[in-house]
Order: C-alpha cells, then sequence, then structure tokens
C-alpha cells in the first residue's frame, strides 16, 4: 500500500522544476511553457498599465476641475426686484459672501462677474470667458495662481488682465502686450445697446492644465468686470471651495440655506458629473476586456500542461508504480502550471509598474517615433498622458491572474492523476 505524503513535499517540487526545465529533445513542452509564460506576463502588464493610465487619467481631470473651478457656485434664479424688474444678479453678494465663509471646511469663497466676449489683437480674434473677481480671491486659486509655467505677477490684476496661454497663444501677445476685449451688451443708449470696447494690458499668463480653461479663460478685476458689464453693485455668482471636494454633494442644503431666498447652487459634480460616470464605466468595462485576456493567457497553461502530461506518460507509469499517491501526481503538475502562472504574474506586475513611473519617457519615445501629435490635448482636455499606480488595482490584477493559473492548472493535473499505470505503460 502507497504511503501518504505530506503535501507539497521537497520530492514534488524536484520532479515539477525539472519537468519544466524540459530539454531540447521535448521542446514542445519547452515551448508551450514560454508561450504560457509570455502571455501571462504581457496580460497582466496591459491590465496594471491600462488601470494606471485610468487612475492618472481621473486624477489629472479632477484635479485640474477641482484647482481652477469652484467646488460649489451659488447663483440666484430669476427674480423680481421692489421695482419690477426682472434679474438674477445677487445684489447681497457681500453679506453672502460673509455667511458662506463661516461654514465650516470652507477655504474660500469669491463673488464672480462671469460673460462671454470677444478678445482681438490686430487680426487675431477668439471668443473667451471673462472671470471678474478680486485679486486677494484669484491668488486662493492653486492651479491659476500656482501654475509653474506662469509668467508675469499675479498680485498685479489691478492693472489689467490674467490670462491663459491657450488664449495668450490665440491672440499672439505676451507680458505687456495689450488686447481688446468687445462685449456687444454695452452702454444703453436712446437708439438701442452699442457694443462696450476697452482694452487692457496682460500682466499675467497662467497654465491651468486643462485644455479649455487655458485656451479661454480670461480673468479680470472685479470692479472693473462691474463697469465693462453693467453690474454696477452686484455680483453673477459666488465660487466657493471647501477641504473636502468629495463629500460637496451631502452638503448641497447647508449652502443653499446660507445662500438666503432665490439661490441655486451649482456643485463640481453637476458640472462634471456626466464625464465621471462615463470614465468610471469605461473603467469597468476595461478591466473585464482585459480580465478576459488573461483569462485567454492562462488557458496556454492548459495546453502546456497537456502536452506534457502526455510527454511523460511513462513517467508517470513508473512514478506510480514505485508508490507515489495520486494526489503526488496531481500536485507534481499543479505546482507545473502555478509556478508559470506566478512566475509570469510576479513579472508582469513589475512590467506594469515601471510602465506607471516611467510613462513620461516612454510616451515622449512613442510620440517622437510617430512624429508627434499622438495626443491632442484639444480632444482630450489635458496635456499629457498620466499613470497613477494604485496599488489595490496591482493586488487585484495580481490576485485576478494568479486565481485563473491555479484554476486552469487543476483539469490537466487530475487528468495526470487519475492515469492508469498499467495503460501508461502497456506500449513502453
Amino acid at each position: 500500500m502507497a504511503r501518504r505524503t505530506a503535501p507539497f513535499s521537497r520530492f514534488e517540487w524536484m520532479i515539477a522544476w525539472r519537468y519544466l526545465r524540459a530539454r531540447r529533445a521535448e521542446g514542445g513542452v519547452s515551448v508551450m511553457t514560454w508561450i504560457s509564460f509570455l502571455g501571462i506576463m504581457l496580460a497582466v502588464f496591459a491590465l496594471i498599465a491600462v488601470m494606471s493610465v485610468r487612475a492618472g487619467f481621473r486624477a489629472e481631470f479632477v484635479d485640474t476641475i477641482l484647482g481652477a473651478n469652484a467646488h460649489i457656485s451659488l447663483y440666484n434664479s430669476v427674480y423680481q426686484t421692489e421695482e419690477g424688474l426682472t434679474t438674477n444678479v445677487m445684489a447681497d453678494y457681500a453679506e453672502t459672501a460673509e455667511r458662506l465663509a463661516t461654514l465650516p471646511d470652507v477655504v474660500h469663497v469669491a463673488p464672480l462677474i462671469r460673460a462671454q466676449v470677444m478678445a482681438n489683437n490686430r487680426e487675431n480674434t477668439t471668443g473667451v470667458d471673462v472671470y471678474g473677481i478680486a485679486t486677494e480671491d484669484v491668488m486662493g486659486i492653486p492651479r491659476v495662481a500656482g501654475s509653474d509655467q506662469s509668467q508675469g505677477d499675479l498680485s498685479r490684476l489691478d492693472d489689467g488682465l490674467a490670462i491663459g496661454s491657450g488664449v495668450a497663444q490665440a491672440l499672439g501677445v505676451g507680458l505687456g502686450d495689450k488686447i481688446k476685449l468687445i462685449s456687444p451688451n454695452g452702454v444703453k443708449t436712446a437708439f438701442g445697446t452699442s457694443p462696450r470696447v476697452n482694452v487692457y494690458p496682460v500682466i499675467y499668463i497662467f497654465t491651468a492644465g486643462r485644455y479649455d480653461i487655458d485656451r479661454t479663460r480670461v480673468y479680470m478685476p472685479f470692479s472693473e468686470a462691474q463697469s465693462f458689464f453693467n453690474r454696477e453693485g452686484a455680483a453673477d455668482e459666488i465660487e466657493v471651495m471647501v477641504t473636502d471636494p468629495e463629500s460637496i454633494d451631502e452638503r448641497s442644503m447647508e449652502f443653499l440655506n446660507a445662500g438666503g431666498p432665490h439661490t441655486l447652487v451649482w456643485t463640481w459634480k453637476d458640472r462634471s458629473g456626466s464625464f465621471l460616470r462615463a470614465l468610471q464605466i469605461e473603467d469597468n468595462v476595461m478591466f473585464i476586456i482585459m480580465a478576459i485576456l488573461v483569462l485567454i493567457a492562462a488557458m496556454n497553461i492548459i495546453s502546456g500542461l497537456i502536452m506534457l502530461v502526455k510527454n511523460k506518460g511513462r513517467d508517470i507509469g513508473i512514478l506510480r508504480t514505485m508508490g507515489l499517491t495520486e494526489g503526488s501526481v496531481l500536485r507534481v503538475f499543479f505546482i507545473c502550471g502555478a509556478l508559470v502562472g506566478l512566475i509570469g504574474t510576479v513579472f508582469g506586475v513589475a512590467l506594469g509598474c515601471l510602465f506607471a513611473v516611467f510613462i513620461d519617457p516612454i510616451f515622449s519615445f512613442v510620440n517622437y517615433v510617430a512624429g508627434g501629435g499622438v495626443w491632442d490635448p484639444s480632444i482630450r482636455g489635458i496635456y499629457n498622458l498620466p499613470a497613477k499606480l494604485v496599488w489595490s488595482d496591482v493586488i487585484s490584477a495580481a490576485l485576478l491572474s494568479l486565481s485563473l493559473s491555479f484554476l486552469v492548472t487543476i483539469f490537466p493535473a487530475r487528468r495526470a492523476a487519475r492515469m492508469n499505470p498499467v495503460e501508461a505503460l502497456r506500449y513502453e
């Protein structure tokens, strides 16, 4: 009677390792082993690379939103004044801003004038979004005041305009140059409303990191914007930034109550919610697709083990007649498949992490080989391809690969264990 041995004994590892190092005479097994290893490695690498790029893209996109825009904006619905006029401007913006500033976790409150105008410099013309804001308030916008590619002195906003780098490029202007702003809603006369045209010097050029912001945004002194857009003594909205923008939806009623009557709120999630939901759906779909690729790669282990079992039928018969149990045979071939999956997963994780860490030089090389134009910021919104390693994603990718590798190994290993030694040695 065969003596029972401890599971995964040393001799089982020795036999499995010997089978994996097949000699040239048994080249079919060796080739299939390498194919299985490369398939697992590349599939895990692709899964981690895709997930890191998706995580980096979302993080960069959200950071540009939160760093250059209000986390929550308060504005008025259309209402009727005591004089019987209909309007939606905020005449009591100063008092409202003071109330909002007293709310917990509020770090920035700024009244705004917002309007769209035409900007012109010689023969160059483009549409821009003008933000009328006080100097001390614009200094609290991280992606504008803290831009590492900025030019000029933002503290001198009262002397001119702060414009995005895309606006500067479209108009062909630099620091100290003057641009003309043309508003169709200008001076009201007996013959109608005439356009208002003013000329302002450029005192600051910023790069917020978002193409649509840099290409359209212009900051103007708050008092000058009140005069230019006929908002004397009023503001269009109040922007608020908080310490925890992710929980802003739960606090909407708090800000709504503090805003007073006629107040409406608009959060950053309302503004970009559809895009973020699309990103989440795409993340889930991409994970499923890449998981299928890992499964397909793991299926190569079955092919390799079946060929290994077929080539080693004589060895299996001899080992069984020498007293090796079915469980030992099963574990030997399970170790063969599991080792391929384990080593392929380790190398795939390493390659995926290296790709995420060195994505900038890799992307620069790809862009150089392709002759440029691989990444269009006007379509994707941000200027480069980001990547962010999220260790939970790395661990889930590794566990998925190992689980599938171990699972698909069981079938051919059981087939080897149940092989009849008499049948295996009949033609030997």
